[in-house]
């Protein structure tokens, strides 16, 4: 069984949607991350950091996903990170109404000592000094460093971010933050000048219009799930990398034909994550549902054609 270390936010969302809105949730890409790699046959951990406002149960929903909690450090008279956001009609833009680090301003991340020799670690969307303090905890290279980022960190912390982006396997980005990071419009430009920059693999995810995994000159491009109705979008881009990450890890495999696979599994399991509220539908799935959809993926995209 694989080891995979999870680093990231565990927070409480507010959210509002055309569908409706929430008081406040848990969130954070942590969470869906571990609650996505869980359906996996993997050992996982969070590395993360809350208040003692954070409930006993959302802590005990991730130990009985299997998740080490170890490393949920909770901070005595502290506050847990809350962001509160607004998605217009479309469901691809939203507005940020709140946002309060309270605990995470000070986040010093502790990696547990039993997986300081994890397979896949998964950085979720931090601080990249967090990141890559995560990085130099470790005792052994890992098999694949995956890493999360947004834009933020292009504008504010771009040293810092390229260091970690030199130490990372794959990193997940949207198309938006592809061509920032590059000032390349073409995307196949783009995923080649951020290659150079370190990663092996570079995934850039397209929302409702799928994902593309680049590697050298190879291309594979997975498609999103034509949903009938779509929910809430939070969440979706940290369950993708879950289920990617999660793969990767229970399957001890990172050939590009297993990393297409694992972009699949990610893209199969965020398919799932907009159908309700935060993490609602991510803390009751089964592994039949996941099978079911992942068939539908397999209709969707196989196809035979004569050469004339």
């Amino acid at each position: 069984m694989g080891k995979l270390l999870i680093v990231g936010t565990v927070a409480f969302d507010a959210i509002e949607t055309p569908f409706g809105k929430t008081d406040k949730i848990l969130g954070g890409a942590a969470t869906y991350i571990g609650l996505s790699a869980s359906q996996f046959d993997v050992q996982s951990a969070i590395v993360s950091v809350v208040g003692d406002d954070f409930p006993q149960e959302y802590i005990d929903l991730l130990k009985n996903k299997n998740i080490d909690t170890s490393s949920l450090e909770v901070v005595k008279g502290g506050k847990t990170f809350f962001w509160k956001g607004k998605y217009h009609n479309d469901l691809n833009s939203r507005d940020t109404l709140v946002t309060e680090l309270n605990t995470l301003a000070d986040f010093n991340p502790v990696v547990p000592n039993d997986f300081k020799d994890a397979d896949v670690v998964m950085l979720g969307n931090l601080h990249p000094n967090v990141q890559m303090s995560v990085i130099d905890q470790m005792t052994k290279r890992p098999k694949l460093v995956i890493l999360d980022t947004m834009n933020f960190w292009m504008d504010n912390t771009l040293d810092e971010l390229m260091k970690v982006i030199k130490h990372t396997d794959v990193i997940t980005i949207n198309d938006e933050e592809a061509r920032q990071l590059t000032n390349e419009y073409s995307l196949v430009k783009a995923a080649g000048k951020i290659q150079e920059m370190g990663p092996k693999y570079v995934v850039i995810k397209k929302g409702e219009h799928g994902a593309l995994l680049f590697n050298e000159d190879n291309v594979f491009f997975a498609p999103a799930l034509p949903l009938e109705e779509v929910f809430d979008p939070t969440g979706a881009g940290d369950t993708f990398a879950g289920g990617f990450s999660g793969y990767l890890a229970a399957t001890e495999n990172t050939s590009f034909n297993n990393i297409k696979n694992a972009v699949i599994h990610g893209s199969n399991l965020a398919s799932f994550c907009v159908e309700r509220f935060g993490t609602e539908r991510m803390q009751n799935l089964d592994k039949d549902e996941v099978n079911r959809r992942m068939l539908q993926f397999k209709a969707l995209t196989q196809f035979d054609i004569e050469i004339q």
